[in-house]
This record gives structure tokens, sequence and C-alpha cells, in this order.
């Protein structure tokens, strides 16, 4: 690893440290992936590493290209100590709303952790239920955090993965390029073609009338 990586994961791992020197023994990071898009689900991973893990390119996931997060998603599973990862789909993100979907999400995530973790990092929610468990809310965490950005990466290859299995069922809309994000493509594909099942209504009112 060179010594720039080397200082820049040391910077990632800053705060985490803190917690340990503390006492705490499992700390668990978790973040979304999908909570702007006009289609499919919202993915909250959670996550688990051991304390001396240090995985070259963790970081935030949007500063990870698509193929590098492929990469580190495998090296991050094998490391982990747990993780889990929770889906809510457009269905229940219409009924409920985004930012309540989020919540779910997050509390279904540490509910399929095999290890109950000390602390939980959580980036930016708050009000949420985290199953008893103290957690702190950080702003960024994904860039500030090496347990959160570990888990952005984790909730972001899922969901990319599963828009690319939406592009093979529903290719007309480009999902395979943006994700499901509000593209230019993507609203005039919607345009011209009407919304999917897996596209979010309480998203597309403005678009589809």
């Amino acid at each position: 690893m060179k010594e720039k990586e080397e200082l820049r994961l040391n910077e990632l791992k800053k705060m985490e440290q803190g917690y340990f020197d503390k006492g705490i023994e499992y700390l668990c990071g978790i973040d979304e992936a999908g909570r702007g898009p006009l289609a499919g689900p919202v993915a909250v991973a959670a996550v688990i590493m051991p304390k001396d893990s240090k995985i070259e390119g963790v970081n935030d996931s949007k500063k990870v290209s698509e193929k590098k997060r492929e990469l580190l998603y495998d090296q991050i599973i094998a490391e982990a100590i747990s993780y889990s990862i929770a889906l809510i789909d457009e269905k229940e993100i219409d009924r409920i709303n985004i930012l309540n979907a989020t919540k779910v999400g997050v509390t279904t995530a540490i509910q399929g952790l095999s290890v109950k973790s000390d602390r939980i990092l959580v980036d930016a929610l708050t009000g949420i239920d985290t199953c008893g468990v103290p957690y702190d809310s950080i702003i960024k965490g994904d860039a500030k955090c090496y347990s959160i950005a570990a888990a952005s990466i984790l909730a972001k290859v899922t969901r990319d993965r599963i828009m690319r299995q939406m592009d093979e069922r529903y290719p007309v809309y480009g999902f395979e390029k943006h994700k499901g994000y509000g593209t230019a493509a993507h609203i005039q594909a919607i345009r011209e073609h009407g919304l999917c099942p897996i596209h979010r209504r309480s998203f597309t009112k403005n678009i589809v009338r």
C-alpha cells in the first residue's frame, strides 16, 4: 500500500479509533444508496468490520469507480465480522415516503446482523430505531468514517446490481446507465413510454400527469 493511501485510511479510521479506545468492541457502520432515484428500491447496508481492517480503496462510494466498487464489495464482505443489506421497494417508498422507508431499512439491516454491535455510526440519519443499540449520526459520515464508507459501498453495489437486472427487464429506460436517477434521458423515456412497475409514483408526479 502506498504511503498516501495509508495516510488517507488512517485518517478515515481516526474517528472509529476513538470509540475503540473507549472500550467499544463491535462498531457498526450504516449507510444507504438510492434515496434520490425515480425508480427502484432504497438499499441500506450495515457492516461490522474488524478493528484492524484497512482495505485499500475503501472510501465514500460516490468517490469510487463502479468497477472498483465491485472489487471492494467482495473484499468487504470477506473481511466483515457481520454484514446485512436491507432493500425497501418502490411500493413501500410510495406508501410511507423515502425518509421513513430509509429508516425502516436501517432497522431491518440491524436486525439482519449475526453479531450485535456495541455502537452504531450512521450517515446523517436521526430518529431511527436501532434495536436498543446506542447510535451516533455523522454528517457526511461516508467520507469521515471507515465503517460507514464500507457500508456505502455494500449498499451502492447491491442497488446497482438490481438496477442492471431491471435494465434487462425494462430496457427502454436505460436503468443500467443512470440506475434510476432523474437524468434527462430517463425523464424523456418516461414521457415517451410511461411508467414501469418499479417507478416510484410519488417521485414522478410532475413527469407523468
